[in-house]
């Protein structure tokens, strides 16, 4: 089957990627999606600082970042989301519960890849770069809550067998906003700043999303 053909099917839960199939769903090949669309979005992601010379290794960082990211806000989000489950009395079906949280990050991802035109026009038609990095926050948020369709579809199962598995999923966004915004914020520059020499990460990386956040989005609105 092709790439394509895969992806196709994932979307429209299908075959291996349907509710019932998701139970033996590797997390591997969802990864590999997640990578595949990520990487794709990433290298539009960081074209706002230009193609000039030596601005084109900003396109290979977000390019890597972005499912960098995915993965390591996944990662963090993780033993908490185990220790929630058990605490609930649903450890035994976690492995599914995982595999549905997996296949929110392919869903994202592939998102995020479709998306992408609308952020290269977005650039095109965007001169300040605060502007540009707020645009690409509401794609992400956008991704996110799209992707929920997925989680709600593997988790269909579980929720048949026992209702406490609906509040695992508010549980599970909870976490990965909060754990998202300041990983985010961490492996910042993503879009690339034109006024700024190109870097893997930035000074400063350690302080506080949530307050930069909320001036980004007064200096947008403003």
């Amino acid at each position: 089957m092709t790439v394509a053909g895969r992806i196709d099917d994932f979307l429209r839960g299908r075959g291996e990627f349907s509710a019932e199939g998701s139970r033996a769903l590797g997390l591997g090949r969802l990864w590999g999606i997640a990578a595949a669309a990520g990487l794709f979005y990433g290298v539009v992601m960081g074209s706002y600082c230009g193609l000039s010379a030596g601005r084109w290794q900003q396109l290979a960082y977000s390019a890597a970042k972005v499912p960098l990211f995915l993965f390591v806000t996944y990662a963090l989000c993780v033993p908490a989301f185990f220790v929630f489950n058990s605490l609930r009395g649903l450890r035994t079906d976690f492995r599914i519960a995982l595999s549905a949280m997996t296949a929110m990050q392919a869903c994202l991802a592939v998102i995020l890849a479709s998306l992408a035109p609308v952020t290269a026009l977005a650039y095109l038609s965007t001169p300040d770069y605060g502007t540009a990095v707020f645009f690409n926050g509401i794609v992400f948020a956008a991704a996110s809550v799209s992707s929920q369709i997925v989680v709600l579809r593997c988790y269909r199962p579980l929720i048949a067998l026992d209702r406490r598995h609906r509040s695992m999923i508010a549980v599970w966004l909870t976490l990965y906003v909060f754990v998202g915004i300041q990983a985010a914020w961490v492996m910042r520059p993503f879009v690339g700043n034109p006024d700024l020499p190109v870097a893997l990460f930035r000074p400063g990386a350690w302080g506080n999303a949530y307050v930069a956040v909320i001036k980004l989005t007064r200096q947008v609105l403003q």
